[in-house]
């Protein structure tokens, strides 16, 4: 009786408190996207790295779920039928730049449509919101920064195909501080430089497409400066660092202003480097000359950390999507444990340079690849099989394509519990998710209903 009388007094003041106060503003927010990451995903990276389940430290966030359809599928996500066939999650999946609209933008589109509704009307992105608050905004991913994900929060554009509108609409019209990810012109997909050499500096066996074009390469070259970017309405110039080391300097000297890292990899950092790509994980030793995820998130939030009214951060693991498309299952284990590996930093950093109170986490995913499940499970779902630290999970592909599952989301930090009062329908398997879309959205209303 007496435990049942605190619990009362503790919910009425609790509830008081609400009434009287706005929800926390976060100061800074960091949506760390990993692409294609479905929840098997991270719990085989889980068994791999830790020996059992729900072993990454995000598990001890708020745990909710998304789905992430686009206006491809007008039936949209049905969980009262989704586990009676199991060829249903194949049908109609989301693309990346679909899903990157609706987790920037807050509203659904068509798939390979970036930041435009279906009649090419232009979306607003949470970055360009951020900007006019004043706060400072970043992209980074492993895979090409004029890639579907990181484009879709900075450009407008109908086409994801379109690589050299796309990196040209990001490089020299968005106000971003930070871009950083692969695609560097002058080396393969192994870091060896194939152009950019004395003999004829623009002559290469790769596309120029992902940094612009030949002519808005050159013009990074030449550090040509970008758009305006801390509205003083003078254009402001990036710094470029390319090598892994260059990148580590930056938290070490001088910090720019502005950052784009080009990083000395054709592809992805790692995924797409040469080797039996059947083996097991880290069997084939990882590329020396290509940074980790926490090594290029690291730059970027010693950049944005400089304004004073706060950032928005995209951090991607886009090459999680790319093994899964290959069916690559140890190369999945070693994208998956980079990502991992990436958002213990992101909580470290936030500890050390910030806090809770100010700053929000997000992870997610833009949908699922590859419909990963343990051994033998068609026609009925069966879980991963734990073979010890160390070892490959028994686990079964059953597709190279997107899916319609639901995907992951954890948030901790500024306003998280306001998530999990957003995740309001059920799915029998992972219990309360909402939609994509809510995420922004949520954001943004964090900041509204904050603001005086």
């Amino acid at each position: 009786m007496r435990r049942f009388l605190i619990w009362i007094v503790l919910c009425f003041f609790g509830l008081c408190g609400l009434a009287g106060t706005s929800p926390v503003s976060p100061k800074n927010v960091i949506i760390m996207i990993g692409d294609g990451m479905g929840f098997n995903h991270v719990e085989a990276a889980s068994l791999y790295q830790y020996g059992h389940y729900k072993g990454q430290i995000y598990w001890t966030f708020k745990q909710l779920a998304a789905c992430t359809y686009s206006l491809n599928n007008p039936d949209g996500y049905k969980p009262s039928i989704a586990y009676r066939d199991f060829a249903y999650f194949l049908a109609g999946p989301t693309d990346s730049a679909a899903a990157a609209t609706a987790l920037s933008t807050g509203q659904k589109t068509m798939n390979g449509m970036l930041g435009m509704t279906p009649d090419e009307k232009s979306l607003r992105h949470i970055m360009e919101d951020a900007e006019v608050m004043g706060k400072a905004t970043g992209v980074v991913s492993t895979v090409p920064f004029a890639h579907a994900t990181p484009a879709g929060f900075l450009v407008h554009i109908s086409s994801r195909g379109k690589y050299p509108e796309i990196a040209q609409q990001m490089l020299w019209d968005s106000a971003a501080e930070v871009i950083i990810g692969a695609g560097h012109p002058w080396y393969d997909d192994d870091g060896r430089q194939v152009g950019g050499l004395e003999a004829n500096r623009f002559e290469t066996p790769q596309k120029y497409d992902r940094v612009g074009g030949l002519e808005s390469w050159k013009k990074i070259m030449n550090g040509e400066p970008g758009a305006d970017c801390d509205g003083d309405g003078t254009p402001d110039p990036w710094t470029l660092v390319q090598s892994r080391q260059e990148l580590r300097d930056v938290s070490e000297k001088d910090t720019p202003k502005r950052l784009l890292g080009v990083l000395t990899v054709y592809n992805t950092l790692q995924c797409s480097r040469s080797g039996d790509v059947k083996a097991p994980p880290y069997k084939v030793p990882l590329l020396e000359t290509s940074p980790t995820m926490s090594e290029i998130m690291a730059p970027a939030l010693c950049v944005l950390k400089q304004d004073q009214d706060g950032f928005v951060l995209m951090a991607e693991g886009g090459a999680i999507d790319w093994a899964s498309h290959g069916n690559l299952s140890g190369r999945l284990i070693e994208e998956q444990v980079d990502f991992d590996k990436a958002v213990e930093y992101a909580v470290e950093w936030i500890e050390k340079h910030s806090s809770w109170d100010e700053t929000l986490l997000i992870i997610t995913a833009d949908h699922e690849t590859g419909y990963l499940t343990g051994p033998r499970s068609d026609p009925v779902w069966q879980p991963l099989v734990n073979y010890g630290v160390g070892n490959l999970p028994g686990m079964e592909w059953h597709g190279k394509g997107h899916t319609n599952q639901l995907v992951p989301v954890f948030v901790k930090g500024a306003g998280a519990e306001t998530f999990v009062q957003r995740a309001t329908m059920i799915d029998p398997s992972v219990g309360a998710y909402m939609d994509n879309t809510a995420i922004p959205n949520t954001v943004r209303e964090l900041w509204k209903r904050a603001t005086p």
